[in-house]
C-alpha cells in the first residue's frame, strides 16, 4: 500500500475543508489516490467540491494589457521561485512587457514567444535568461492567452487584476466600460469555470452527479425521490459554476444573466489566471536540512 504521508494529509484537508483523521482514513481506504480520496469524502461527508484554484502553489505574478482601442488584449502569467522576486520592479516590468508584446503579436506557443521581439530588440528568452542571472532564481513563462472581441461591431475587452495573484480578461458585448470592469471583478472573486452551462465538461457533469447520486442514495429513499434530488443538486452545481448562474458580488438578489438582460449585453468568454494554480510548491522541512547538512559535514571532518 502506497505510504500516506503528511503532506497528502494536507493537501486533502486543503481540498475538504474536512479533519486530518478523516482525510488520512480516506487515503489510506483508496490506496493513496488523492481524486478517489476527495470523491469518498464527498460521498460520506456531502462535502462540496474542492477549490484548487483558491489554493497558491507557486509565486509570480499575472500581467495584463489591452490595446486602446478595446478590442484585442492578453494575459501572461510569470513564475519564479520566491515572493520576494515577484515584486522585484525588473520581474514586474518583464510580466507586463510580455502582455504588451502578446496584445499585438499573435503568438503560437511557448517556443514563438521566445523567439519574439521586445521593445528594446531583444528576443524574450534572451531577456529572460538575462534576468535569471541577474535575480538568481529560475523564472518561466507558464501559459498565457490572447483576446480578440469576438462580435466584429460592438465587442470589446475589460480586465481586472486582484493585487498580480489574480487576473481576469472578459469579451463582452453591449452595456458599458464600468460593466466590464464589474464583470472582471465578479468573476475573479467567484470563480466561474465557464459562462453558461452549454460549456461544462461531460466528464466534470458525469463526476458530480456519480457523486450525487451516491450520496442520495444512502437517504434509503425511492429511486424516483433520488432522482429528483440528484437533478436538483445538479442544477444548483451548474448556478455555481457557471458566471451567467451566479449572484452578481455587488448584487447577490440579482444573477449575472439577469445583470447582462438588464444592461442588453452579452459575455462572449473570459480567461481567469490565478498565480500557481495546480502547481504543488516544494515543502521542505528547514531544522531537517541543516542536521542533514551539519551530520555531512561532521562526517567529511572524521574521514
Amino acid at each position: 500500500m502506497a505510504e500516506i504521508t503528511a503532506q497528502m494529509v494536507k493537501e486533502l484537508r486543503e481540498m475538504t475543508g474536512l479533519g486530518m483523521m478523516e482525510c488520512k482514513k480516506a487515503l489510506a481506504e483508496t490506496g493513496g489516490d488523492m481524486k478517489a480520496a476527495e470523491d469518498l469524502l464527498r460521498i460520506k461527508s456531502g462535502a462540496k467540491a474542492s477549490k484548487a484554484a483558491g489554493r497558491t502553489a507557486a509565486e509570480g505574478m499575472v500581467a495584463a494589457h489591452i490595446a486602446r482601442d478595446g478590442r484585442s488584449g492578453a494575459l501572461v502569467e510569470v513564475n519564479c521561485e520566491t515572493d520576494f522576486v515577484a515584486r522585484n520592479e525588473d520581474f514586474i516590468s518583464f510580466a507586463r512587457s510580455l502582455a504588451e508584446l502578446l496584445t499585438t503579436e499573435s503568438v503560437a506557443d511557448n517556443e514563438a514567444l521566445a523567439n519574439a521581439r521586445l521593445a528594446n530588440g531583444e528576443s524574450v528568452e534572451e531577456f529572460r535568461k538575462a534576468l535569471v542571472m541577474r535575480l538568481g532564481e529560475n523564472i518561466s513563462i507558464r501559459r498565457f492567452v490572447r483576446h480578440e472581441a469576438a462580435d466584429s461591431q460592438d465587442g470589446r475587452l475589460a480586465s481586472y487584476l486582484h493585487g498580480a495573484k489574480i487576473g481576469v480578461m472578459v469579451d463582452y458585448t453591449g452595456g458599458d466600460q464600468a460593466l466590464g470592469k464589474d464583470l472582471a471583478m465578479h468573476i475573479a472573486a467567484s470563480k466561474p469555470v465557464c459562462v453558461s452551462s452549454e460549456q461544462v465538461s461531460p466528464e466534470l457533469l458525469e463526476r458530480e452527479r456519480q457523486i450525487y447520486t451516491a450520496q442520495a442514495a444512502e437517504s434509503g429513499k425511492p429511486a424516483d425521490i433520488v432522482a429528483r434530488m440528484v437533478d436538483g443538486r445538479i442544477a444548483k452545481y451548474l448556478a455555481e459554476i457557471t458566471l451567467l448562474g451566479q449572484p452578481f458580488v455587488k448584487n447577490p438578489d440579482q444573477t449575472v444573466k439577469q445583470l447582462l438582460a438588464e444592461k442588453s449585453a452579452h459575455v462572449n468568454g473570459f480567461t481567469l489566471y490565478i498565480v500557481g494554480e495546480g502547481i504543488e510548491k516544494k515543502s521542505g522541512d528547514f531544522a531537517a536540512e541543516v542536521m542533514a547538512q551539519m551530520g555531512q559535514a561532521k562526517q567529511e571532518k572524521t574521514s
